[in-house]
């Protein structure tokens, strides 16, 4: 499930998930239900997803220089850039089809599900298996909060609530096993 061959690439995913929980938590804040209570399980997501970029970036940085799955001489490198740019041009499009059809509210679910997509790709650039796991739970949470309706929230909060654990959850198991695997 994690291949510590390329343990920075894995520092890496912890921190870019730890990005991705306070994002995604950030944007659940949109409109949650009633009470203070969501908001303050978002802002906890929020916070664990800080507190993985905070103990991935400095070994990250002290083993920037270690083997990482995308150098020059590897197919892996375009496939990364090609996921990547295919990701943007698709994000962007839905985007502005969803808000000029009068859909908007259908953004984040569905720039999830993009996202979650996009992992599967990468879990082959990156022979890391756990990118196929983080590419169905992400895309699931991204499906479920486009169906599961209340006129009380905002699709957003779902994306926040279902999703912001995932990455938690997954950025802090990568981030571990690739500490572990430099001695960090």
């Amino acid at each position: 499930m994690l291949d510590v061959e390329y343990a920075r690439d894995l520092i890496f995913i912890g921190v870019l998930f730890g990005v991705a929980a306070f994002v995604w938590a950030g944007w659940g804040q949109e409109r949650p239900p009633a009470g203070v209570r969501w908001r303050v399980l978002l802002g906890a997501v929020q916070l664990a997803g800080l507190g993985l970029v905070a103990i991935g970036v400095p070994p990250l940085i002290r083993f920037w220089g270690a083997d990482t799955a995308l150098t020059p001489d590897n197919p892996a490198l375009l496939g990364y850039i090609v996921v990547f740019w295919v990701e943007v041009v698709v994000i962007v499009v839905l985007a502005i089809w969803l808000i000029r059809t009068k859909r908007a509210q259908a953004v984040a679910p569905m720039v999830l599900i993009v996202v979650g997509v996009h992992f599967f790709p990468l879990g082959f650039v990156f022979g890391q298996g756990i990118l196929f796991v983080a590419g169905a739970l992400v895309t699931a949470a991204g499906v479920a909060a486009l169906v599961w309706r209340r006129r009380d929230v905002a699709p957003s909060f779902w994306c926040g609530i279902f999703a912001g654990p995932v990455f938690v959850l997954i950025g802090a198991l990568a981030a571990a096993t690739g500490r572990a695997a430099v001695g960090a």
